[in-house]
């Protein structure tokens, strides 16, 4: 998007008062989903800070939104001059304080809740009372993080859903707790297509839209594995040519992380007690044998050679 994608843009509340002008954007978390934000947003003409915890986290955060930039201008999607330009909006730091004049802050922190309350409680303090609180998280509670803030805080909280690779991935969920004033959920589905995204809005029930819909679909494919209906390649293949797929369950489990699923259905079991979202046995014994996928060269399928990888003998 050009510079004006994130320009000055006043909404009003439900009475018909101005409500904010989003201008600045605050990113809490610079890892491969902080990053990313902080890219986009810089990149819709936004100006930018993002913060970690250590200065040598940070210059690894900012290196690689460098490459990625850097990606798009081989490709012809941004020229240097544009690269340059959006990389002169964009700060770094390793302080909270630095978010104090941020019209929404976007936490993309360790998928821990406790880490996540104590940053909330200690932004909160710091931030503008105007200042829209969002956070990425794929499976937490946006109500949970929100009670950690000041009542006048939580009618201004909401979650903000990307996905990996944010630079690359369209959509994002928006989500809404009980207490979200409609406006601020209005201002915020539309900084996301200023964003150049798609959004969908949702609620704030575990898994959201997608993860609702995909980790059960993931979790089936594992137990039909596991029951013998077909072996890794043909039930990846079956799901790719029978459903037009991208890719099969268990590319895309290896792609996203066992580890990850794991985390996130065993959640997702816990609010909801339905059979389709807990964990298989195969599922359980991968992740405690360090198998998890891409990230460790080894999940369901062995990635010695990236170009050809080779499926595992697990059942």
């Amino acid at each position: 998007m050009g510079e004006d994608g994130c320009r000055p843009h006043t909404f009003l509340n439900g009475e018909g008062g101005v409500l904010m002008e989003i201008k600045k954007v605050g990113v809490v978390g610079c890892g491969l989903m902080g990053s990313g934000i902080a890219q986009v947003a810089a990149t819709a003409g936004c100006e930018t800070v993002v913060r970690e915890i250590s200065d040598e986290l940070l210059q690894k955060g900012l290196a690689r939104i460098d490459q990625s930039l850097s990606k798009f201008v081989q490709k012809g999607k941004l020229t240097p001059e544009q690269k340059e330009e959006i990389q002169g909006r964009l700060r770094g730091t390793t302080e909270l304080d630095a978010f104090a004049d941020c019209d929404i802050v976007i936490e993309a922190i360790i998928e821990n809740l406790q880490e996540k309350l104590k940053t909330y409680a200690q932004l909160d303090e710091i931030c503008s009372p105007e200042t829209i609180f969002a956070s990425n998280t794929s499976s937490l509670s946006i109500t949970e993080m929100m009670a950690s803030t000041k009542p006048a805080r939580q009618p201004r909280f909401v979650g903000l859903h990307f996905f990996n690779p944010v630079p690359l991935m369209k959509l994002v969920e928006v989500v809404r707790t009980i207490l979200t004033d409609e406006a601020v959920f209005e201002t915020v589905t539309d900084f996301a297509r200023r964003l150049g995204k798609v959004p969908v809005q949702t609620s704030d029930r575990t898994g959201f839209i997608v993860n609702r819909l995909l980790v059960p679909y993931l979790l089936d494919a594992i137990r039909a594995l596991e029951e013998g209906v077909g072996s890794i390649v043909d039930i990846d293949n079956g799901m790719k040519l029978g459903c037009g797929h991208p890719m099969g369950p268990f590319t895309l489990l290896d792609f996203v992380g066992l580890d990850t699923t794991y985390y996130i259905a065993n959640i997702m079991f816990d609010e909801f007690k339905e059979k389709r979202f807990a964990p298989p046995p195969l599922l359980k014994r991968m992740v405690l044998a360090g198998l998890y996928g891409r990230k460790t060269g080894k999940g369901f399928y062995d990635y010695s050679d990236p170009e050809n990888p080779k499926p595992m003998n697990l059942v």
